[in-house]
């Protein structure tokens, strides 16, 4: 807000129907810029100027979209839009924000889902409770670490970066090795011994392992298995990952431990194009969250 005066958060409060984006979906809007994204085209524009426009006044404002026969879209849902201007870091309560979009006092329902996240830390999902929008503020759900600034590292951080609950460190043997401009969030660890860096990620952390070194790469697969992950995938070919199994056995890693690591990774029928296969990592790394195809072993 100091770079671009006042903002405006313009978020999907509630649906009926179909709608571009799910509940809690935002966007930041400024004078010549925007962040973020709430879907749905002609949706997204009317939003922004109406946001815009209310830019010097302030304020609140909620707006009911009829995607179908108001702004022509064929998703035939209607879409319930609150756009609030800041000019200061709203401060939440107990990790909530709540307000009325309507001025009336705060209803028994809305005050229940306050105290269960007080109380026993039970964040609800985003939701319009009878005039009052309740969301918590978002926190990383999950931790990636990825290792490399190569070129699959880079196209991977660019595909990754702007999702939302996602906290990645990006990590390399020099700052040079890293872009200049790096996505925004992202926290770039330069060090000289990068499996040395292993004993700073969190146990429940996920890895992707893309250096430029089969020597680094089998370091940290090692280190690792030492250390705890949720998931660890390693660029690489059947062959690559056949050798690494047996030198990992011979670091005195069991099996079932080394089968947790998948290798290869990616989609090799999209190519090897960088952004190839940070598309197929990508959506790996995506279904993983459901298990609908995640990153299971390919020993």
């Amino acid at each position: 807000m100091a770079i671009h005066g006042p903002v405006a958060r313009v978020v999907i409060a509630a649906h009926d129907g179909s709608s571009p984006r799910e509940v809690g979906a935002a966007m930041l809007v400024w004078r010549d810029g925007q962040q973020g994204t709430i879907g749905g085209g002609a949706l997204e524009w009317e939003a922004m100027a109406r946001a815009r426009a209310m830019l010097d006044a302030g304020g609140m404002r909620v707006d009911r979209e009829a995607l179908g026969p108001k702004l022509g879209q064929c998703c035939g849902g209607a879409v319930t839009v609150l756009t609030e201007v800041y000019d200061a870091v709203p401060v939440a309560e107990a990790g909530m924000m709540a307000r009325s979009v309507d001025g009336r006092e705060m209803p028994l329902a809305a005050k229940r889902l306050l105290a269960r996240a007080r109380g026993e830390g039970v964040m609800p999902a985003p939701q319009l409770v009878q005039g009052w929008f309740i969301e918590p503020v978002t926190r990383a759900e999950r931790q990636l670490w990825v290792w490399g600034a190569g070129h699959v590292g880079r196209a991977l951080v660019a595909v990754l970066a702007p999702l939302p609950g996602v906290a990645i460190t990006w990590i390399d043997v020099a700052a040079e090795r890293f872009p200049d401009l790096v996505p925004e969030g992202v926290r770039v660890l330069p060090v000289p011994q990068p499996e040395a860096a292993v004993a700073l990620a969190p146990t429940d952390a996920e890895h992707l392992i893309l250096t430029y070194s089969h020597a680094l790469d089998l370091a940290l697969c090692h280190r690792l298995l030492n250390h705890g992950f949720a998931r660890v995938g390693l660029i690489g070919s059947a062959t690559k990952w056949a050798r690494f199994r047996s030198r990992l056995a011979a670091l005195g890693h069991a099996p079932e431990m080394i089968s947790r690591i998948t290798c290869p990774i990616g989609t090799p029928a999209l190519g090897k194009h960088p952004q190839a296969i940070a598309v197929g990592v990508a959506v790996e790394f995506l279904a993983a969250r459901t298990g609908a195809i995640g990153w299971e072993s390919r020993a």
